[in-house]
């Protein structure tokens, strides 16, 4: 009898986890293959497979412009991941300790960049930031008699964390705002009774408590915005400037797709993936042993 619940339990399992195994294979697994192969080959617009072995590698080390892209990237990601972080959890500090229509108002309404099509964001945040007398901030600071700002080729990081960072802050603060209000009340009921102010609630009773979101939030957003150049490509398309803000992601889309037919390079560009891919990985090892991601996936010993 054991042994035919255990055979059943393991058939459950496997029912349930095969579409998503095919899914990943076929949708991930595959196409990783493919770019690695494919980074091997100096296949171009004609799609000949023509084998160069490491040569793709050797190149990307002797250009130029990857300390440029690498360094792009490390800024792009570090401060655009501290934005979708730190002010998403604003927010959801915010969303929460208000009466909850007035909450659920505001985690709503942070929600619009997300929902909009990306190119009518992208064209907003432009227009607001744009460097001429029409922008939006340059008009009013022209209406109070100072000097129009080139934001965009003065700030150009800052513009770009904004642009990013109000469309992962959203998702940061729905995350956790929901941890937050999982916290059973009693623990702040408590902490009031004994005098802690807001501040001292927030530092020792609500954060500690909602840290596995954080680090979940951190490692997922990370791996997101390695492959996030979309926002990039709209509004700056890797300027202003020499590479300014090209991400390496952004790199392999402008030599496989953003040039002309003859100038396409697919395997060169394939060798950039298959570096985010490796650093990818890592990161993700990483995370999983730094911040015990492992221990969210266990059983409570309670139930």
């Amino acid at each position: 009898m054991q042994v035919s619940r255990e055979l059943s339990k393991m058939l459950i399992i496997t029912v349930m986890l095969t579409p998503a195994v095919l899914v990943a294979l076929l949708f991930l697994a595959v196409p990783a293959a493919l770019t690695i192969l494919i980074s091997l080959t100096e296949l171009d617009y004609r799609f000949k497979w023509i084998w160069c072995s490491l040569n793709n590698y050797a190149r990307l080390l002797t250009d130029p412009t990857t300390r440029l892209v690498v360094q792009a990237t490390i800024i792009y990601v570090t401060g655009t991941l501290a934005f979708n972080t730190l002010w998403g959890l604003c927010l959801a500090l915010l969303s929460t300790h208000v009466h909850d229509a007035l909450g659920t108002f505001m985690r709503a309404a942070w929600l619009l960049p997300r929902v909009l099509p990306s190119v009518l964001w992208a064209m907003l945040m432009t227009w607001i930031f744009s460097p001429l007398d029409t922008g939006l901030l340059n008009s009013l600071i022209i209406s109070m008699g100072w000097q129009p700002v080139p934001w965009t080729f003065r700030y150009y990081w800052p513009f770009l964390f904004i642009v990013n960072g109000f469309i992962g802050s959203s998702l940061s603060a729905i995350v956790f705002s929901s941890a937050i209000k999982s916290i059973p009340p009693d623990y702040i009921i408590a902490a009031k009774v004994d005098g802690a102010s807001s501040f001292v609630i927030i530092r020792q009773i609500i954060l500690p408590m909602i840290k596995w979101h954080i680090a979940f939030f951190v490692a997922y957003n990370t791996l997101s915005l390695l492959a996030s150049f979309e926002y990039i490509l709209l509004t700056l398309n890797g300027g202003p400037g020499y590479y300014t803000t090209e991400v390496m992601v952004l790199r392999a889309y402008h030599l496989a797709f953003g040039q002309y037919m003859v100038a396409m390079d697919f395997g060169y560009a394939a060798t950039y993936v298959t570096i985010l891919l490796v650093v990818g990985l890592v990161l993700s090892i990483v995370y999983w042993r730094v911040f015990r991601l492992r221990r969210l996936m266990i059983e409570p010993k309670l139930e």
